[in-house]
């Protein structure tokens, strides 16, 4: 019988020696939480998950039901281990405490708790993207600026992407692995050891719906990865309009994703703390690159829980040339 390594013996048997402990079951509470929202997920239309929750998040969006499930699971999951001092969601407007009844760990827990929730009712895939901090000080941990540290001091990150599987992908560090639940064991086995972006990449990911409020030095960059312009890529284009769907299969595949500043958006859309951060943090264990056009994602500090950023993350070669085509047009 083939070797199956799971989740729990994977994050046992590879983690640092400093993550021996809480850390380690961090993580496998996070897989936890996965397999609950999984669960929900695979049964959307038998149960009444679909459609619209009747509320609005802290951005003004619309909340689906799912929505508001995913990030109630990954809260109540986490919130009385002890391991954490305090989460911030997208879900959220201010820092999520720890209630006082329960002890305060030294991690800290960022989440988006349901990525690209406007199209689960087409069944398009969806996911949850998280990142973990060390608090900045044990005697006064739990406070906002614990929340507000760069991607650079992330101790892991990772995403679940729930589409014709469950893949839970996840890096502290030292590699980038992901993991497939077997809904007939319940497990997350490890499938995808040491993941790293391909020398050669295939597509580029962009919403050309926005093509005209895109600035001229996208316009530019746009038609170099079409081999356009004396390029020799010539990429195809592949956008399916989910963060985690659209990252993954570059990640797999190469590539680059980007959702650059618009006229109407001129700060961008997806959010530092919560997509952007933890996303970089992954492709750069993968040998690849995240900017905001201009900078490293890693280097940027948030000033606020919801700071939004352009987000040009990938193959390295292909972010760097944005950031030149933007120094070009200054």
């Amino acid at each position: 019988m083939e070797n199956l390594v799971t989740i729990e013996r994977f994050i046992l048997e590879n983690q640092p020696e400093y993550a021996v402990g809480d850390f380690t079951y961090l993580l496998y509470d996070i897989a936890l939480a996965a397999k609950a929202i999984s669960a929900k997920a695979n049964r959307a239309g038998l149960i009444d998950i679909l459609g619209r929750a009747g509320t609005s998040n802290v951005q003004g969006e619309q909340q689906q039901k799912l929505d508001i499930y995913a990030d109630q699971v990954i809260r109540r999951l986490c919130d009385h281990t002890g391991r954490l001092c305090v989460m911030a969601s997208e879900e959220n407007e201010s820092i999520i405490p720890i209630p006082e009844k329960y002890p305060k760990g030294r991690y800290v827990l960022v989440y988006d708790p349901l990525d690209g929730s406007s199209n689960i009712d087409a069944n398009v895939g969806t996911g949850t993207i998280f990142g973990i901090f060390r608090c900045k000080d044990w005697e006064t941990r739990g406070r906002l600026e614990d929340c507000l540290q760069p991607g650079r001091d992330l101790v892991a990150a990772g995403y679940v992407l729930y589409g014709t599987s469950t893949l839970l992908v996840y890096s502290t560090g030292s590699g980038v692995h992901g993991f497939t639940l077997d809904p007939q064991l319940g497990e997350f086995l490890l499938s995808h050891k040491a993941i790293m972006l391909p020398a050669q990449p295939k597509y580029y990911s962009v919403n050309h719906g926005y093509q005209s409020k895109w600035s001229v030095s996208i316009q530019k960059y746009v038609r170099w990865l079409q081999g356009r312009d004396g390029s020799t890529f010539g990429l195809s284009e592949r956008y399916i309009g989910s963060l985690v769907a659209d990252f993954h299969r570059n990640l797999l595949d190469g590539g680059v994703f980007f959702y650059p500043a618009l006229d109407h958006k001129p700060a961008g859309k997806l959010r530092l703390l919560y997509e952007a951060a933890p996303l970089a943090f992954l492709i750069k264990q993968a040998g690849g690159y995240a900017s905001d056009g201009e900078r490293a994602i890693l280097d940027i500090t948030p000033t606020s829980l919801h700071q939004r950023v352009p987000l040009f993350i990938g193959d390295r070669k292909l972010v760097e040339q944005v950031e030149y085509f933007n120094r070009r047009e200054r």
